[in-house]
């Protein structure tokens, strides 16, 4: 059974850092997606950021776009989102998630929506506040 552990979340102020990781494993296939979800409350989740272990073709979404970068060692079976630039609306609860390789054909990037994806882990919360 794939199982996934994301680690790194925490309390930063605005225009501070962090830098979340991803530990995968049980996977019976070298082909997949990987990426970053949030959930704000009273919000719907959303993909923020995902990445193939074949090309590595990405996606980020508009909000998070030149202040977080996802990075992967498939050898590792483990993905990162360095996050840069936090801001106040970025407080959620990050998860990590797996599915099927889906591309989008106009930009080819992968597929970024949570229920594209199968298999998740707890979450971790990040909080950014002064």
């Amino acid at each position: 059974q794939v199982q996934l552990v994301e680690s790194g979340g925490g309390l930063v102020q605005p225009g501070g850092s962090l830098r979340l990781s991803c530990a995968a494993s049980g996977f019976t296939s070298d082909y997949y997606a990987i990426g970053w979800f949030r959930q704000a409350p009273g919000k719907e989740r959303e993909g923020i950021s995902c990445i193939t272990s074949t090309d590595g073709s990405t996606y980020y979404a508009d909000s998070v776009k030149g202040r977080f970068t996802i990075s992967r060692d498939n050898a590792k079976n483990t993905v990162h989102l360095q996050m840069n630039g936090l801001k106040p609306e970025d407080t959620a609860v990050y998860y990590c998630a797996t599915g099927r390789i889906q591309y989008d054909v106009s930009f080819y990037s992968p597929v970024c929506r949570p229920d594209e994806y199968d298999y998740w882990g707890q979450g971790t919360q990040v909080t950014v506040s002064s």
